[in-house]
């Protein structure tokens, strides 16, 4: 036997899937793992409603995490059941779809979600310099929340919103054309207790109430169903018509279109003179 060889014969344990303590572990030792009685009968009410909406209960799954975020501030185990139990999935299954989706918060989060897009046209617009402002500004070596409880800094990925760079969203509404000051100004504002209102949309309401809308309950904020296109949305849109510019005309629907089926041939057969 070489000398490198192990002649341990000890059983060697290996551990896969997420540390509990690391970032994003659902399953915390801090944890929320069951409902008292009247959050459980309320939240029951709640699912009703939803799971109503739809023709088979697991369509209901991605509202129902929101509604169980809305509880929590982020999703528990607790959550997590609660769901799997009202739409007759696994546990595993909940956390499977729950783990996909970034708009599901995997650890504590503040009342105001704030996440500066560091994507390609932002970051060279200056979203890194927004986010590493931000970050000094509030006292975080990272992604994180203020001590106070009131903001959870992230970077966020492209939000289809390239014509209004560099962007920053609150709970994922949007604030256009940020710079390091107006980003300061609106953390400050929020940590203070102040109304802010995003470019478009309805005043910020907190983490927790925005779950619960996105769960599809009514939003009754003053201008929530509010808004239109901006001017930079638009831009292209007044380029074409200015120029005249048309799409190319699609086929007459009289014409008949090319067949879509594999071509068929005839086996050829040969007679034993063409052989030779």
């Amino acid at each position: 036997m070489s000398s490198t060889e192990s002649t341990s014969s000890e059983p060697v344990f290996l551990q896969f899937g997420q540390q509990p303590d690391e970032p994003g572990a659902i399953v915390r030792p801090d944890a929320r793992r069951r409902y008292p009685d009247d959050v459980l009968t309320r939240l029951r009410a709640d699912a009703e409603v939803i799971i109503a909406r739809y023709p088979q209960a697991r369509s209901a799954l991605l509202p129902l995490l929101h509604l169980v975020q809305a509880e929590d501030g982020h999703l528990t185990p607790a959550g997590i059941e609660f769901c799997a139990l009202a739409v007759g999935l696994t546990s595993a299954e909940v956390m499977a779809v729950a783990t996909f989706y970034s708009m599901y918060r995997r650890t504590p989060t503040g009342d105001y979600l704030v996440g500066v897009c560091t994507n390609t046209l932002c970051a060279v617009m200056g979203g890194d310099e927004i986010y590493a402002d931000l970050r000094d500004h509030l006292g975080l070596d990272g992604p994180g929340t203020t001590d106070d409880g009131r903001v959870t800094l992230e970077r966020i990925e492209c939000n289809a919103a390239c014509d209004y760079a560099p962007v920053m969203m609150v709970n994922w509404e949007f604030f256009d054309d940020q710079t390091p000051a107006s980003a300061r100004q609106v953390v400050d504002d929020l940590r203070a207790g102040r109304t802010v209102t995003p470019t478009r949309g309805a005043p910020l309401c907190t983490f927790r109430e925005t779950s619960r809308l996105l769960a599809g309950f009514p939003d009754t904020r003053p201008g929530a169903n509010d808004g239109a296109p901006g001017d930079a949305t638009l831009v292209g849109l007044r380029i074409a018509r200015e120029h005249d510019m048309r799409a190319p005309a699609g086929p007459d629907e009289s014409t008949e279109l090319p067949s879509t089926e594999p071509a068929t041939t005839e086996p050829t057969t040969t007679t034993p003179d063409e052989e030779a």
